[in-house]
């Protein structure tokens, strides 16, 4: 697919260059006709039909509606409004809600590149993103979005935002061996990668497919009243049931029966429905303003049952301020050396973040001369400074703990003293 040579030059002049091949046409066909293209065909939330639905035909709305045919039947139409006017009221409310939800989330897509650049037979030329097949490789440019996985190969060196995945606004640098994600964009160079994940199986589809998916999940409080609406519906048959027979026995007309049965059924406490879903409607559409999405209208009682919230340290949920609150040594370690040491690192550092701006504005230190750094990047988790300083020579690392837990002692540090703390 991919082939690489060496031209001589002239003394002096020393450039190693290389041609990408890239597939053939009849190799394109073959791979498509194998269900290895990039067709998504990502499946909506839901369908219109489904949300009107699930919304309309519940359990006690079916019971509303079977009486209030009975009472259309019968030329009781004020009497059939009064039934089922509740029951319509709380399935219409819902289904405004969730409509709206579904028409966001349809319009989620993390890949909205229009064209791309691909290798076939050593000719560059510009296609479809759907056009592609595993194995295309493909030419990346300064603002173009990767809309596939793959490796990336070649001599290029680029700088992609994976912030859309991530959170993480750093530019992260790639070369040949790294991995790039669909969704990402490149900011700066130029290189060829190898697609190795299309259609339904890259990055930015599953994530797009999980955004959508749908779920019922019924409150503590929905429970708990529908509980109570069962109890009183099985009250309320028991007793309709004993009427009827009564009025069987002593003769009662048809319509007075059906008129007694739209009694009963008023018993159950219909107007609790409509109170719940109006002020699920209104805790939803305030939380819609401040810019979340609603997928269902009981999230907002769902959250008030929220106990524990987890989020991005770096402010993709929050609002991006940090603020350094402790250090716990390990080790026998005393907590002025390791302030000192962190203030130390963080200030010598040629580029910062939010967590070393806060940890500067928590701990003492001053900079000092470094003979190599590795920046901070999201994929390592870390970054390292060397000192050649009498006081704090030797090479220091700060990152996420499960990244750098393999090349420290066994006995050194765990996960779990650190959670101890």
């Amino acid at each position: 697919m991919s082939s690489y040579f060496a031209i001589a030059l002239p003394p002096g002049i020393g450039v190693l260059m290389s041609a990408i091949n890239g597939l053939s046409e009849s190799e394109v066909q073959s791979r498509r006709k194998q269900g290895l293209g990039n067709e998504t065909n990502l499946k909506p939330s839901r369908s219109y039909w489904d949300i009107v639905r699930a919304n309309l035909f519940t359990f006690f709305n079916n019971i509303l509606f079977t009486i209030g045919v009975a009472l259309i039947a019968l030329e009781r139409y004020s009497d059939a409004l009064t039934s089922v006017g509740l029951g319509l009221v709380n399935a219409l409310i819902s289904t405004v809600q969730e409509i709206r939800a579904k028409r966001q989330l349809d319009q989620i897509a993390l890949v909205n590149n229009p064209t791309v650049t691909v290798v076939r037979e050593r000719q560059e030329k510009s296609i479809d993103p759907a056009e592609l097949v595993k194995g295309d490789v493909i030419r990346v440019r300064a603002g173009d979005q990767i809309v596939v996985d793959g490796m990336m190969i070649g001599e290029g060196l680029l700088e992609i935002d994976e912030s859309l995945l991530t959170g993480e606004a750093d530019l992260i640098r790639k070369q040949a061996g790294d991995r790039l994600f669909s969704g990402s964009f490149c900011v700066t160079g130029t290189g060829y990668f190898e697609a190795d994940k299309v259609g339904a199986e890259s990055f930015a589809n599953q994530l797009t497919a999980t955004a959508r998916q749908f779920q019922t999940i019924l409150t503590p409080l929905q429970h708990n009243v529908n509980f109570v609406v069962r109890l009183v519906m099985l009250v309320v048959a028991v007793i309709s049931i004993i009427i009827f027979l009564a009025g069987v026995l002593e003769g009662l007309s048809t319509v007075r029966l059906v008129q007694i049965a739209a009694v009963l059924s008023g018993q159950v406490p219909y107007g609790l429905f409509l109170m719940i879903v109006v002020a699920y409607a209104l805790g939803a559409s305030t939380i819609a303003k401040q810019g979340a999405l609603v997928q269902q209208v009981n999230a907002i009682e769902s959250l008030s049952n929220t106990d524990v919230l987890c989020m991005d340290k770096t402010g993709t949920l929050t609002a991006n301020r940090l603020l350094f609150h402790k250090v716990s040594p390990l080790n026998g370690v005393t907590v002025e050396t390791v302030q000192t040491q962190l203030g130390d690192f963080v200030r010598s550092a040629a580029s910062s973040n939010k967590t070393s701006e806060a940890i500067s504005a928590g701990v003492p230190g001053q900079p000092r001369p470094i003979t190599d750094e590795v920046p901070f990047a999201s994929a390592r988790k870390w970054s390292a400074l060397v000192f050649d300083d009498s006081e704090v020579r030797g090479v220091y690392v700060l990152g996420a703990i499960e990244m750098l837990q393999p090349y420290l002692p066994p006995d050194a540090v765990t996960p779990e003293s650190l959670l101890s703390q």
